[in-house]
């Protein structure tokens, strides 16, 4: 390289931000994923074997995806292509293709090809690099924030192993920052930083587990509190209130059509089901800070006040169903109240899945078993010609025994699909059905 070249990436690399100068250069420097990455898993087995194929990371930003498949394509040897799956189509990706058959070609090294937002190119565009994974023209790296079994070609996933990368436990964030303060070539070594300890509990906390944020935080707070990154040696101390100050105005990453909305939704029913009302009001505040439509959560609230409580407590559908008209007569801010009385309701109801048991097994029986015919004496008889076939012969007016109840075969088959638990109001009807259920049975053939 040039004296003139070396002062271009001088120059260059002063312009990056915190984050980018910071970008691990090898697996030693990197941190988090120790789930697939540490001694003994799968990723580092196959790295240091030498048997890397084609992999797909999928996980949240800024937990190293594009840092890894870079490090990556070092540890094996191989060339580096990177994509953009947003800037780059089915031209650009032969064109890459086609260079790394014919480095293979001539004897050179194999080509490690990452494409950042795999999930984006269509279906046609992933198709286009079938063959040369298959026929190891080429490693593929592909990287999404998507659930790859949902937005990416099964055929493509079939040929690839799935790495999920999790956003960076507290200690690691803290670590990473603890190595820019004190990094003199890249990070903020040649500065007299000192962060107190509420600063750097606050930064590990703020970021969600994502290492490019908390590195921009950390180079904006710098700022806030005085520092001039251009100039000469000087103490900066960073407090709890200056990094609040960097952090500005929160965004909360969520994707109302995404596997965020999925997962959220699915942790809020859960947490009511699990009788947690703090964990459900949580998750409620949650999907509505990221802008979730209300219906939606009105709707599933209504679907488990009968999937999961049921007869234990009649009330909870009643109250679902005035949640979402209140919900749909004020709308937010003010509906917000309305969701968090409902959701520490249903947290709290007692909780039975009887009818939901009991529907779903008698389904089953109607599409395993043989239909039942509708007993005679059930069957319709508000027509002159019913006596002549025998419908409605033998049917007893409940309302004329003494307690409603007839004894009287109502089914044909013995079958008992309700089975109310022990809890709430079922408790109750699982003593009135008990008598219910003998009675019913000293019924004489109809």
């Amino acid at each position: 390289m040039s004296l003139f070249e070396q002062a271009e990436k001088a120059n260059l690399d002063a312009a990056k931000p915190l984050a980018a100068r910071m970008r691990p250069r090898n697996l030693q420097e990197f941190t988090g994923q120790q789930h697939f990455l540490g001694q003994g898993k799968l990723l580092r087995q196959l790295v240091d074997a030498d048997r890397l194929g084609s992999v797909i990371f999928y996980g949240p930003p800024g937990t190293g995806k594009t840092t890894l498949a870079r490090i990556l394509a070092g540890e094996t040897e191989r060339e580096f292509e990177q994509l953009s799956a947003i800037m780059h189509g089915v031209k650009d990706l032969r064109e890459v293709l086609a260079r790394a058959r014919d480095n293979l070609a001539s004897g050179g090294r194999g080509t490690l090809l990452f494409i950042d937002e795999i999930h984006r190119f269509n279906k046609s565009q992933q198709d286009a690099m079938l063959a040369d994974v298959e026929d190891g023209i080429v490693t593929l790296i592909g990287a999404t924030t998507s659930n790859p079994f949902f937005a990416v070609n099964g055929a493509l996933v079939s040929r690839s192993q799935v790495f999920q990368f999790e956003p960076l436990a507290d200690a690691e964030i803290k670590q990473l920052v603890q190595r820019a303060l004190g990094d003199e070539e890249r990070g903020l070594g040649s500065f007299d930083i000192s962060v107190d300890d509420d600063a750097m509990e606050y930064i590990a906390k703020i970021c969600d587990g994502d290492a490019r944020k908390a590195l921009s935080i950390l180079e904006t707070a710098v700022i806030a509190a005085g520092g001039d990154l251009n100039g000469k040696r000087q103490s900066i101390e960073i407090t709890k209130t200056i990094m609040r100050t960097a952090v500005g105005k929160r965004a909360i990453q969520y994707d109302p059509t995404g596997d965020e909305h999925y997962d959220c939704a699915s942790a809020l029913i859960k947490s009511i089901r699990g009788s947690d009302p703090d964990a459900g009001i949580y998750w409620l505040a949650r999907m509505l800070e990221g802008g979730e439509d209300v219906r939606f959560l009105c709707r599933r609230l209504i679907i488990l006040a009968s999937e999961d409580i049921g007869n234990a407590d009649p009330q909870a559908l009643t109250l679902a169903v005035a949640c979402s008209q209140a919900c749909e007569q004020i709308g937010l801010p003010e509906c917000q109240l309305t969701l968090s009385q409902t959701v520490a309701y249903l947290a709290c109801a007692p909780k039975s899945n009887a009818a939901t048991t009991a529907i779903g097994a008698a389904r089953s029986d109607i599409r395993d078993d043989r239909i039942l015919p509708v007993p005679r004496h059930l069957r319709d008889s508000h027509y002159r010609e019913a006596g002549k076939l025998g419908h409605g012969t033998g049917y007893q007016y409940s309302h004329n025994q003494p307690d409603g109840v007839a004894s009287q075969d109502y089914l044909g088959v013995d079958r008992e699909y309700y089975q109310p638990v022990d809890r709430g109001f079922e408790s109750e009807l699982q003593k009135r059905l008990k008598l219910i259920r003998t009675k019913l049975k000293q019924t004489p053939d109809a």
